[in-house]
């Protein structure tokens, strides 16, 4: 079962920064999972519509200039970074999932993907582009039919996988509260991969693993690693959690 690091090793530091990204890969990970809004004609790392949890700031992100989210600190800490920032920090060492929160051109996301394929060692087959809204992927798609896409929901669908399957996709995201083995089975009848977010917990971990499903998304890969190698969870349980 692959281990993708949800927001990079989001429990060891700060989410959806180098720092975390670092972390994820020194776990030696499958892949990281960031998150993307297109702000002021650049595209930064990020996942929440709001600054307060993140940055302590009030206000939206959608509202900053360039320079302003540039000052601002993840948890006082680290840099928002650009999404070719982070993708020259991993530098194919490990898969990507750019997760697209915000409406991101697909002008802007394709010229980011092309100078990371000329400017790094990733290759094409190391990118996926997911997002909760299907249109935006099937934008991308139509435009580069080339680039991986992962379709995401929070659902059961009563045709399971089949919106992924229309989308050409090649992965389902779903929900760790939604998955069932008939999902999962679905799936894979499709010829898709089916990854489950977001997976903290020993006993998910397990049952996820018996059912077949082909990763999961993780703030601790570490922790994750440990229970797939049948290894004591102790002193490597997740610092915190959420979604």
């Amino acid at each position: 079962m692959k281990i993708w690091a949800h927001r990079g090793a989001s429990a060891e530091a700060p989410e959806n920064t180098l720092a975390a990204f670092s972390r994820a890969m020194d776990a030696q990970v499958h892949g990281i999972e960031l998150d993307v809004y297109a702000i002021d004609g650049e595209r930064f790392v990020f996942h929440d519509r709001y600054l307060e949890r993140l940055t302590a700031t009030p206000g939206r992100l959608k509202d900053l200039s360039q320079q302003q989210i540039r000052e601002l600190r993840v948890f006082g800490q680290q840099a928002i970074p650009t999404l070719r920032e982070a993708l020259m920090h991993i530098n194919g060492r490990c898969h990507v999932n750019i997760e697209l929160k915000g409406d991101v051109p697909s002008p802007e996301l394709l010229s980011d993907i092309d100078y990371a394929l000329a400017n790094t060692q990733f290759e094409l087959t190391q990118i996926l582009v997911s997002s909760f809204n299907h249109h935006w992927l099937q934008r991308l798609k139509h435009r580069r039919p080339e680039v991986n896409i992962g379709a995401l929901t929070t659902c059961c669908p009563l045709d399971y996988c089949a919106f992924a399957s229309r989308l050409s996709a090649v992965a389902a995201h779903i929900d760790v509260d939604f998955v069932t083995q008939e999902l999962v089975d679905d799936g894979h009848r499709r010829n898709l991969e089916v990854y489950v977010f977001t997976v903290d917990e020993q006993h998910d971990i397990e049952e996820l693993h018996a059912m077949g499903v082909d990763g999961i998304f993780t703030n601790n890969p570490v922790f994750a690693q440990n229970i797939l190698k049948g290894l004591s969870p102790r002193g490597n349980e997740p610092l915190y959690h959420y979604r």
